[in-house]
Parts: structure tokens; sequence; C-alpha cells
């Protein structure tokens, strides 16, 4: 087990390579999303539909970490989005550390935004900064609606929760009131987007809420 002075040694190196990637995702104008979610919640297929809606318009690229197979990298890639894949061999997140390499060996150039697919985990990667500027937690209706109090970390990070697959809402238990209000209870200034890649609904709101982020990190500071 680790001690309390090595994981904070971990996270102090982690927090220094994170603040390097920022600064150069702020001088490039890159967003950066990093999406966690528990496994099979749908990050690779929200991906998809995003490429295929926003790639005419927008640069956009991935960095996607797994325990094992290029499986999702190839599937983005085939979306159209430009993607390079990390395999963590059983780490249950990705670190600004290993992220960067693979923005340095993906030579991605210039982007627009850049995603990062975290390991299929609620809870570590809630703790490790990426350069990021933002997390999104995504929850599956097949899930079910208990889980952001179960998991108050990420939750209580992530600026916005995608509930996703909403077209199994007549097909399982799944109480989007109380997803809703334990959400909100965590983070009260959360967006909340309800999505649909089989139906599409939600997806263009999804798309929106990246474009007004890109918006926001490009506007010039007001000089008082």
């Amino acid at each position: 087990m680790l001690t309390t002075e090595a994981r904070q040694k971990i996270l102090a190196d982690n927090e220094a390579a994170a603040g390097e990637l920022r600064q150069r995702f702020a001088a490039a104008g890159t967003l950066v999303v990093d999406l966690i979610s528990g496994p099979g919640s749908g990050k690779t297929s929200l991906l998809e539909e995003t490429a295929r809606r926003m790639s005419r318009e927008l640069r956009l690229g991935c960095v996607v970490g797994d325990i094992a197979t290029e499986r999702d990298a190839r599937r983005l890639a085939a979306a159209g989005l430009r993607a390079r894949q990390i395999m963590t061999g059983g780490a249950c997140h990705l670190d600004a550390r290993v992220v960067r390499d693979a923005v340095d060996a993906e030579r991605f150039g210039e982007l627009d935004i850049l995603f990062i697919e975290n390991v299929g985990n609620l809870v570590c990667p809630a703790s490790y900064a990426l350069g990021e500027d933002f997390k999104i937690v995504l929850l599956s209706v097949t899930e079910g609606q208990d889980k952001p109090l179960k998991y108050p970390g990420i939750f209580s990070r992530a600026c916005a929760a995608v509930i996703t697959k909403i077209d199994l809402l007549p097909y399982v238990r799944f109480d989007l009131e109380q997803a809703r209000g334990e959400i909100r209870l965590l983070r009260p200034d959360a967006q909340i987007v309800l999505t649909s890649v089989t139906t599409g609904e939600g997806i263009e709101s999804w798309c929106d809420l990246l474009r007004g982020a890109l918006e926001r990190k490009r506007r010039p500071a007001l000089v008082p």
C-alpha cells in the first residue's frame, strides 16, 4: 500500500506534468476534455458520433486509455477522429505524463479540441489532472440512477454529466429525476445532457456544449 508521502509525491509530479500540458494547450487555443465513466457507458460511441458531426468544422483529436487492445482508437479513426491509444497494462487511470508522451508521439498538430477518453473507472481517474480544461462524467441508464452518491468524487468534480443510452429508458429501471437530483446535490452548477447515439437525441446539445466551451476559452479576456 502506498504511504501518504509516496502518494503526495506521485500527485505532485503529476500536477507538474499537467501544468506543463495546460500551458501548451492554452498557447495553442486547444480545448481539452477529460471523459470519465464506468466501462460500457458509451464514451467511444459518443466520440464517434461527435466526430461525424463536428470533424468538418473543427480539428479533433483523442488520446484513448484502455488496459489492453487498440480497438477504441481504431473505431475513432474510422469515424474521422485522429486518435492515439494508450494501453496501461493494468493501471486504472491515465496520468499527465503518459498523456504528454502520447501527444508528443502522435504529433497531432494544431487541434481545436482534444478529447482524453480515460480508462473505464469512476474512482481513480477523478484524482488525476491531465492538463484538461474540465472533466465530464458519463452515466448510462443501464448503470442505475444511484451512481452519483456512490461515486461523489467524480460527480462533484465534473462540470457536466452526460446521461447516455436514453433510448433504453422504457426498458430499464432508471429514475432520471433521482439521478439529476444527486448530480445537482454534488455539483449544483453541473450541466446535464441527455443523449442517445442510437436515435441522435441530445447529440447536438452535447456538440453545442463543446462549441461554447471552445469559444469561451478563446475569447480574449476583458480588460477593466
